[in-house]
Order: C-alpha cells, then structure tokens, then sequence
C-alpha cells in the first residue's frame, strides 16, 4: 500500500481548477502558465471585446462567465484586475457570498500586499498577493517570458510555501516582499519599468527628426550595452556629457530640444539634474565642473552656450 499523502494546499498546492476574474494582459498568461503545470482553467471574465478576445486566444475552450460565477467554479482565483479597482472587486464579491471557504484568493497587483484581501480572509478565503515583475503584451509570448522572471510575493506566513510553490510552478522566481514595503517595491519597478518605455519612445522620435532611419537598430545595442553596464555595475555605468560635466554640450542639447521636441526638455532637465547628483556622489562627476554644469540646469540652458560632444 502507498504511503504517500496527498499535498496539503497551505504548503504545496495539488492541481486546481483556476478561474480569471479580469481578462487583461495578465490573467490569461498566468492561467496559460498553471495550466502547462498541469492546473485546470475553468473560467474567466472578460467585459471589453479585446479582453473576450484575449481569452479566447490564450485560453481557448474556457467558458467566459461573469465574476461570481468564476469563484463559484474555482479553487484557485487570480484577480488581475487594475489595481484601484481590486479592493472594490474583493469586497463587492464578499458581500455577494461568491467567496468560499479554503478557497485560494490571488491578486497580481504590485502596489497592494495581502491586507487588501482581508475581507476575503475573513470570509474564510486564503489569500497570495503575486505580481509578476514583467511588461505584458496580450499574447501568448508573455507564457514564455514568465520562465526566470521574478515575482514579488506577499502572503500569510502559513501561506508562504503554497505562493511560492505557485510562482515556481509558473516558471517563475518568488521574492518576498513585506506587506509595509509594497508600495515602494512597485514604485522602483515603476520608475525602472514604465519610464524606461517613455525615454525610448522619446529618443526614438528625436532621431527620426534628425534623419535616422531605422531609430531602433541604432538604439538596441547602444541600449542593450547601457542596460547590461547598468545591472552589473550601477553609477560606475554612467557615461556622456552629465557624468562628464560638459555643460556646453548639455545646453547645446537644451537648446536644440526647445526648437524640435519642447515637450521633452522638461524631462531631460529632470534627469540630468538626477543624473549629475549621483554622478557627483559617486566621485564620477568632478567638483570643478559640476558648477558650470549645475547652472546649466538650473537655468534650463537659456543663459549658456557649449559645442557638441563626442559621444552618447
């Protein structure tokens, strides 16, 4: 007779039956993602046309129902709704009933911890906060980039081996996260993340304005060289005219953005100032030209001159 046990879900989650409540970029590809694990999707709901049309992409044959309705057929529910909206949706599906008992409640957003589920909690739900730090596009090649990526965990200490088990399960890395620091744990994901698509799309147009043709072959390995310096090696990565001090070339640049792309110097200004603060803490930037280049900045390169610089 086999002396093996069947898996306790508070430690190691057994196949589920998984449910959608949120249609987006994110729920489809986490259930895509469990259900190569050998989990079951079972539901989801959608309200837009595109989020129907995601579902039936990525989870093809799962019946589109409204939300009670997946808690209803689920033992596992991801809630990957944006994140004002969730703690509505946690406690309108409370005060409806549609929580069960045992039932395993997860949230993807990266601002919220497990707090936001309390209502569910205390309806008996087990509550996992797992956000998966990636950029998703909607399509299935986000189920293949979910292979390494790390996930900012956040549960119940009885629940920490069932969320981590789920990430792995997803391909993922978990990274516990403590609920106190959520907030500020998305905002660096934020600054990094969504920022670094604004500063892109803004070079990209710029060089077309300068006459390049094809922006994003000349940025990629320009780019993929300063990400990689960058995670390897932090402020010792900063190069160009800031880390420099060359103020002549950095208001040269002002003034050149003010005639083509006034919308972006506003920015540029805001990050050359961050950008000298910590060249100059870390000893990069020298004292006797940080001056001229500070005033550069203060004054938004209105009241200075300078000649180009050799490089990027």
């Amino acid at each position: 007779m086999s002396t093996s046990q069947q898996p306790d879900p508070r430690d190691r989650p057994a196949r589920l039956a998984v449910g959608v409540v949120g249609a987006g970029r994110v729920g489809p590809a986490l259930a895509a993602s469990l259900q190569l694990a050998g989990h079951r999707p079972v539901a989801v709901s959608g309200v837009s046309d595109a989020s129907r049309r995601r579902a039936a992409t990525m989870l093809p044959d799962v019946p589109l129902v409204p939300p009670a309705e997946v808690l209803q057929r689920a033992d596992l529910v991801l809630l990957t709704v944006p994140d004002d909206t969730l703690p509505g949706l946690v406690q309108g599906l409370v005060e409806t009933g549609a929580v069960r008992p045992g039932q395993l409640l997860v949230h993807t957003s990266g601002r919220y911890g497990a707090k936001v589920l309390d209502p569910a909690l205390r309806a008996g739900a087990l509550p996992l906060a797992l956000h998966p730090a990636m950029t998703f596009t909607g399509t299935p090649v986000d189920v293949q980039r979910l292979a390494g990526c790390s996930f900012g965990v956040t549960a119940p200490e009885e629940l920490r081996m069932a969320a981590e088990a789920l990430v792995i399960e997803m391909g993922g890395e978990p990274e516990w996260i403590a609920e106190e620091r959520r907030p500020l744990y998305h905002a660096a994901l934020a600054l990094g993340a969504n920022h670094l698509v604004t500063l892109v799309a803004q070079s990209m147009e710029l060089l077309r304005e300068a006459g390049v043709a094809a922006p994003d072959r000349m940025l990629g390995p320009l780019l993929g060289a300063a990400l990689d310096n960058a995670l390897r090696s932090g402020d010792a990565a900063l190069t160009g005219p800031v880390a420099r001090g060359d103020a002549g070339t950095v208001a040269a640049h002002v003034s050149e953005l003010r005639k083509h792309a006034p919308q972006t110097v506003a920015g540029y200004l805001a990050m050359a100032r961050a950008t000298a603060d910590r060249a100059l803490a870390h000893g990069l930037l020298k004292p006797e030209l940080a001056e001229d280049l500070l005033d550069v900045l203060a004054t938004g390169g209105e009241d200075s001159r300078g000649t180009e610089g050799d490089d990027a």
